[in-house]
């Protein structure tokens, strides 16, 4: 499964080996929560997209670094982004849906 998402019918990585996203905004809700505004490009498509982040919280590294973690989530239309690939199902259907959640656990280390 792993290399047909990897092959030109979806993420095509030998042609494009990296996903981009790139900040053009930042609204705080409350004081975890904030949205990320931004632009996405997978392929040669680029669409902005609205990450929706909760601030994990501050801890120290074991060499004396503070680190903060977040969490964030989307929800895109595979297909805005040039991945069209599908099959019909016996039944009815198809076999792969349209929306993709992408969800990103990180870490951010403090600069001083």
């Amino acid at each position: 499964m792993d290399d047909h998402l990897r092959s030109p019918d979806f993420l095509d990585v030998e042609k494009f080996p990296t996903l981009e996203f790139r900040t053009t905004g930042l609204k705080v809700h409350s004081g975890d929560k904030f949205t990320l505004n931004g632009e996405l490009t997978i392929k040669d498509v680029t669409r902005p997209v609205e990450l929706d982040v909760e601030f994990e919280g501050v801890a120290t590294s074991p060499y004396g670094q503070e680190v903060l973690g977040f969490s964030a989530s989307t929800e895109i239309e595979r297909e805005d982004f040039g991945m069209t690939w599908n099959v019909a199902v016996e039944g009815g259907g198809v076999l792969v849906g349209k929306k993709v959640k992408i969800e990103i656990e990180g870490e951010a280390v403090r600069q001083a």
